[in-house]
């Protein structure tokens, strides 16, 4: 989880939060981070989208179930050359139309109009699965971010404490060194040391500055936009909590997370579209009707009375039984239950991928919380006893390099119990995120 970049000055750091500040804009709690997420992130922006063509291409499906209405009209012109009474040639025009109304309606095909709106319907909330799959990984991503800059900030306070003792160590040294107690070697070392946990310190400056740079491009903020994040205090109780099974955890994750669900619904509608395609072997049967007339200007009878002697009415009952396709309805039956197959294995990977998950989340959380406790009793054995040797030193009763190193142990000791603790912050709060709660600083 804990990542060490330093690419950024801490001035950086400084000046997004003054410049915070005086816009006067609100600190980026964890909750508002994922809020905004939610309601900002391209990808889940993509996700609802293509939910919404899902629902755009059920209601067509419906109207499949609807009549079709639809006008249809022909206009001709005939120019052809006539002798006249004189017996000259010259040219005469006749004008034709016809105009047709006409209507159809499917009454039976083999329940594929039924089952394409069943199959649609499957892709409708398989659409807005995904998009539930979508707000949860960038909820996950956010947390992980928004912990890592938590952390971030406890290390660089531990920095910045290590090199305030560094220096208080170094001004002791330098006045041992005037009194000829400590020789000039020993007073370079801790010079080095101090020059060493400087450095430690603008190495965390930096770490936190990536760390806020990194959840602001996650949050995809422009570049003019304030981003302060708030600090709340993590106590080290909430480390010690204590941790569901397994087992619950993944049994309410099975049911609940959208990943689930969607290949589920994606077996539903591969097993409609079995249906679907089986209904090629049944027959279609289908109602017509239609009204119409005409008009032609040479017939010498008004426009009216043709239009009233041509109309004409008509109705239909028609049945289609398909006896030879070329065999492309077993081929789309065959296609249509190999897709079933896949279907069905796409569920059992998501399955095993989440059992995994889950598996993992439980596995980081015990270790953490282990590592944790014994990282808390090293801390405290390491602090007394680099105290004692601090004093010893003083009394010229131990030397530089068993100063250094009884401060080394406890500043590993400080970092080791702040990996752990953010470690198992972090997973516990994710592996209760699969059981169906919140995520809550």
């Amino acid at each position: 989880m804990i990542r060490i970049i330093p690419t950024t000055a801490a001035l950086l750091l400084l000046a997004g939060t003054l410049s915070a500040q005086e816009s006067g804009s609100q600190p980026w709690t964890l909750k508002r981070c994922i809020d905004y997420a939610r309601q900002k992130n391209i990808q889940i922006e993509e996700s609802r989208i293509s939910a919404e063509i899902s629902r755009v291409e059920l209601h067509a499906a419906k109207g499949q179930r609807l009549p079709s209405l639809g006008f249809s009209t022909t206009q001709s012109v005939i120019n052809q050359r006539r002798e006249n009474a004189t017996g000259a040639l010259g040219s005469a025009a006749s004008y034709s139309g016809n105009y047709g109304l006409d209507a159809g309606w499917t009454l039976y095909n083999g329940g594929k109009v039924k089952n394409t709106v069943r199959q649609q319907e499957a892709l409708v909330r398989g659409g807005q699965y995904d998009v539930n799959k979508a707000e949860n990984d960038i909820e996950i991503a956010v947390t992980q971010y928004y912990l890592e800059i938590l952390y971030a900030n406890e290390a660089l306070t531990i920095a910045r404490q290590t090199l305030e003792v560094s220096q208080a160590e170094l001004a002791r040294a330098e006045e041992l060194c005037k009194a000829g107690s400590i020789s000039v070697s020993d007073l370079a070392q801790i010079k080095a040391q101090r020059s060493s946990d400087n450095y430690q310190v603008t190495v965390a400056e930096n770490s936190l500055a990536q760390a806020r740079l990194d959840l602001k491009q996650l949050l995809e903020l422009g570049l003019d936009e304030p981003f302060e994040v708030s600090f709340p205090e993590l106590s080290d109780s909430q480390v010690l909590l204590p941790v569901p099974t397994l087992a619950s955890v993944y049994r309410t994750a099975l049911e609940t997370m959208p990943e689930i669900q969607s290949s589920r619904t994606g077996i539903e509608a591969a097993e409609l579209e079995e249906k679907i395609a089986s209904a090629a072997r049944l027959p279609t049967v289908s109602l017509s009707a239609g009204i119409g007339t005409g008009n032609f200007s040479g017939s010498g009878i008004s426009f009216g009375n043709q239009l009233d002697r041509k109309f004409n009415q008509s109705a239909g009952l028609s049945i289609s039984v398909p006896i030879f396709s070329n065999r492309q309805a077993s081929s789309s039956i065959a296609r249509a239950k190999l897709q079933t197959v896949s279907a069905r294995l796409e569920l059992t990977a998501a399955e095993k991928e989440l059992l995994k998950t889950v598996e993992s989340l439980h596995q980081d959380v015990v270790s953490a919380q282990s590592r944790y406790r014994a990282a808390e009793d090293q801390t405290e054995a390491t602090r007394q006893s680099y105290e004692l040797v601090s004093k010893q030193f003083d009394a010229g009763m131990k030397n530089t390099v068993e100063l250094l190193t009884e401060k080394n142990n406890y500043l590993s000791a400080q970092r080791e119990q702040l990996q752990a603790k953010y470690q198992a912050i972090l997973s516990l709060k994710l592996l209760n995120f699969y059981r169906g709660e919140s995520i809550e600083l």
